[in-house]
């Protein structure tokens, strides 16, 4: 176990140094950037003493943008490595004052949305497989091929209109309420969690078809093995050949993409965090990206393409304590 997990560890540093270069590439050769937005501003101020062009050769020597490709890169690695990410130039203050000002709300969003689709469409999944054909069968299906095909803007927009229009139940948008600074420490807490309901929940209406459909047709899978109509014929409670056997073997696959879940934690929501004003990492990633902020969004897709690695990795360890048979050294 541990030299496969010192081998993975090895490769996923040679893939991320790579997959960095790219991302640097790309925002390297963007048409438009910060850097001649900023140089333009500059030039058309009063009595500046630099054209645009001027201005943007300052920026890039500044910068470190006016070393190429590669020598770019290598000193942002460089740099990298010693933890000093820099100022974003979108936001104006430092790429891990802003992170950290934005990525706690995406991340609580995201733990309640794969925590409400894993209690709910995995039982659903199971439930549909077992009785296959019957009404909830059918139910879950439709629901499922619903909830896959809802654009976000659209189920955002409903839920916004019956909860906040007509029922007044919730604000339209925002992180918090107007009497928000006169509440005490954990009503002010209330209220923000009060705020998160409805993007939580249209996450997780968008999110839970696919799991559900995943885990129906696995479970079916399953139930259809030879195993399990020999452990049937010789009597096995229907109950524990359900819990114990099928199940089990049904969460091999499910692995994956519960693993693979874990980037989706920080990468944010961009549409609905938009939608309902949430101040997330989605919305400034975009914000960043759209701009090309290099320092925030290297960092940003640094952070995320270690958290993929991981994810892939977490899920390569699981099979090893789900599957006895899978054996990783």
């Amino acid at each position: 176990m541990l030299k496969f997990t010192v081998r993975r560890v090895l490769y996923s540093i040679i893939i991320l140094f790579f997959v960095m270069f790219l991302v640097y590439a790309l925002l390297y050769n963007m048409p438009g950037s910060y850097l001649e937005t900023k140089a333009q501003q500059l030039a058309s101020r009063p009595g500046a003493s630099k054209s645009a062009t001027e201005w943007l050769n300052d920026l890039k020597s500044q910068y470190g943008m006016d070393q190429g490709v590669v020598r770019g890169y290598f000193t942002w690695l460089r740099t990298a490595i010693r933890g000093e990410w820099g100022d974003s130039w979108r936001w104006t203050i430092p790429v891990t004052e802003e992170f950290s000002n934005t990525i706690w709300y995406s991340f609580a969003l995201g733990v309640v949305t794969l925590l409400v689709e894993i209690f709910i469409a995995i039982p659903l999944g199971v439930v549909a497989a077992k009785k296959q054909y019957g009404f909830l069968d059918y139910f879950t299906t439709v629901f499922a091929m619903v909830s896959i095909s809802l654009p976000t803007f659209f189920l955002a927009t409903v839920l916004k209109y019956v909860f906040s229009v007509k029922l007044g139940w919730f604000d339209l948008s925002g992180m918090q309420g107007k009497y928000y600074d006169s509440l005490s420490p954990f009503m002010q807490f209330l209220d923000v969690a009060k705020h998160f309901v409805l993007p939580a929940i249209t996450l997780s209406i968008l999110s839970i078809g696919g799991l559900m459909r995943y885990t129906r047709t696995n479970m079916l899978e399953v139930l259809n093995s030879d195993y399990i109509r020999t452990a049937r014929a010789k009597g096995v409670p229907e109950k524990k050949v359900i819990n114990y056997h099928a199940f089990r073997n049904t969460l091999i696959p499910l692995v994956t993409m519960v693993g693979g879940s874990l980037p989706g934690l920080f990468s944010g929501a961009l549409i609905t965090e938009t939608l309902f004003a949430i101040r997330g990492i989605g919305f400034a990633s975009y914000e960043s990206m759209v701009q090309a902020d290099v320092p925030f969004t290297m960092f940003y897709l640094a952070f995320i393409s270690i958290l993929t690695l991981l994810g892939n990795l977490i899920s390569d360890l699981l099979y090893g304590a789900v599957d006895p048979r899978v054996r990783l050294e």
